[in-house]
């Protein structure tokens, strides 16, 4: 495509929201452009790159790099711009990252419009969630892309995800190769850090998905309204005409966005109606899951709604967390997809990496893995496994350094009030020390009515080892916090790393047989 005709277009789109926009030809230049990056490392042949001011460099630095590589054109910010003094053209803006994602789906042809898309927003349940939707829309006959925390697929290769949210001209560009892969869907997790700072810039999303608001990131957002408002923003800025939203009403914040939203199609609620009245003008338009029945091999559970047929499903996913994750999924879908493939998307649901992820052992063991990481979701994992485990349950975690340290306390309190020992490890402790994180979540312990048995164990192998050699037949340990992540982040070095290969491992070393579930 002409850098001409991106730019007017990109002028047109941009304008309409008030944003400033200043275009730079060089000479009679008019090169042709078919990618955009806003890392100047990844720059090639007939590409844009976007001069993005970041927490510890700014994309300025690295334009005569970038020009080396190939670059056809720039995005530049207005100050640092006006020095600019290259060969290539360029466009003048307040913020580069503001833009780049709008600039990307013109180049990409606007690849959010020829999928169905689904956003899942939340602080638990994101991942989950779009495993289920993927094998939904799969059952349905419809070829699904995926972004999320875990993997990265666009429908012909599959790749371990760098971070949640991609940066806007990944997910354009991802999203223009699943077209190209035959893909009708793509389900993505929209992480509030990538909202706020506008990573789905040009993405557009027919439904979108809350699950649940708990403290997290609050060393970014501060306190949790800011953190809300980060979240609101996929329904507030990101949606087409008509959507289909699945809102958790059981939740305040879903509340609030269901009061906000109720305009649109579909909305969830969980197991009850208890705060149906707070809503009653939208009552017609909730699912409900009722008739619940949880057990070690999954849920059964029917899902009611005004103007559908009550609709009974079995999941092989365990836990209360899952049947909400399952609802949510469901409704986003009603009415885009039949009953039949619904019910047989959530009855083939794979294991999904890091969340409950189970291990068992011919000694009677089971080992479960589970990305939990803050006092909510541990407490949910933690409950989750205790209703059925008929021995000791054993909680082996830590905490990341660098990330929201009063959760640390709490984290303690959470696992002494369900859990019958705990062992306090490593997890990504980054620029911190470890020994004051541990510290840290055993004064949590310490300070709980049950004061339950603890022990300090910073090698993470060495902790899971040690809470084997004490579970036998009926005990489970739940080993959580890192989930599927195949590294230790300690300083700026990601050390090789698994929580699973590392169970699985020391199944065989210490007790000789896993069968795994």
């Amino acid at each position: 495509m002409k850098w001409s005709l991106v730019t007017r277009l990109l002028e047109e789109k941009i304008k309409e929201k008030g944003l400033e926009f200043e275009s730079r030809l060089c000479g009679a230049e008019d090169p042709d452009v078919c990618d955009v990056f806003s890392d100047s490392r990844k720059v090639s042949r007939r590409s844009v790159f976007c001069c993005v001011k970041g927490e510890r460099s700014d994309g300025h630095g690295y334009i005569a790099e970038a020009v080396k590589r190939g670059a056809a054109a720039l995005v530049c910010e207005r100050g640092a711009g006006r020095d600019v003094n290259v060969s290539v053209p360029f466009i003048l803006v307040r913020s580069a990252r503001e833009v780049m994602g709008e600039l990307a789906s013109i180049v990409y042809g606007g690849p959010s419009s020829g999928l169905f898309t689904v956003g899942v927003t939340g602080t638990n349940g994101k991942s989950t969630t779009t495993y289920i939707l993927r094998a939904i829309l799969r059952e349905a006959g419809v070829k699904t892309g995926l972004l999320g925390t875990i993997i990265e697929s666009d429908g012909a290769t599959e790749r371990d995800a760098e971070r949640t949210t991609p940066e806007s001209p990944e997910i354009q560009k991802h999203m223009s190769n699943m077209l190209k892969n035959a893909c009708g869907a793509c389900v993505m997790e929209t992480s509030s850090h990538g909202l706020y700072i506008g990573r789905l810039s040009g993405a557009l999303f027919d439904a979108a998905v809350f699950t649940n608001l708990y403290p997290e990131h609050l060393d970014f957002h501060k306190d949790m309204e800011n953190y809300f408002q980060a979240k609101r923003l996929l329904f507030a800025k990101h949606l087409k005409a008509d959507p289909l939203v699945a809102i958790n009403a059981d939740d305040p914040y879903g509340l609030r966005l269901l009061k906000e939203f109720g305009s649109a199609r579909g909305f969830s609620v969980s197991r009850s109606d208890t705060q149906i009245s707070d809503i009653a003008a939208l009552a017609d338009r909730l699912h409900v899951a009722s008739d619940i029945n949880l057990s070690m091999n999954g849920a059964v559970f029917t899902v009611n709604a005004a103007g559908f047929p009550a609709l009974s499903l079995k999941s092989p996913l365990i836990g209360m967390f899952n049947v909400y994750n399952a609802l949510s999924a469901v409704t986003a879908l009603r009415g885009k997809v039949c009953d039949e493939a619904i019910a047989r998307g959530v009855a083939k649901i794979p294991q999904v990496p890091g969340r409950l992820e189970r291990y068992e052992a011919s000694n009677g063991a089971v080992c479960i893995v589970d990305f939990a990481h803050t006092p909510e979701a541990l407490r949910s994992a933690l409950s989750t496994v205790r209703s059925f485990c008929r021995g000791k349950l054993i909680s082996v975690f830590g905490h990341g350094g660098g990330r929201y340290a009063q959760n640390r306390r709490s984290l303690g309190s959470v696992a002494a009030a369900l859990a019958d020992h705990i062992i306090i490890t490593m997890d990504n402790p980054r620029d911190e020390d470890p020994k004051q994180i541990a510290l840290s979540i055993a004064q949590g312990i310490e300070e709980s009515e049950t004061k339950a048995s603890y022990e300090v164990i910073l090698d993470r192998k060495e902790a899971i080892g040690a809470a084997m050699n004490i579970a036998g037949s009926g005990d489970a340990v739940v080993v959580s916090g890192k989930g599927p992540e195949k590294f230790l982040l300690i300083k700026n070095e990601k050390i090789p790393y698994s929580d699973a290969e590392t169970i699985k491992e020391l199944i065989e070393e210490l007790i000789g047989e896993l069968i795994e579930k």
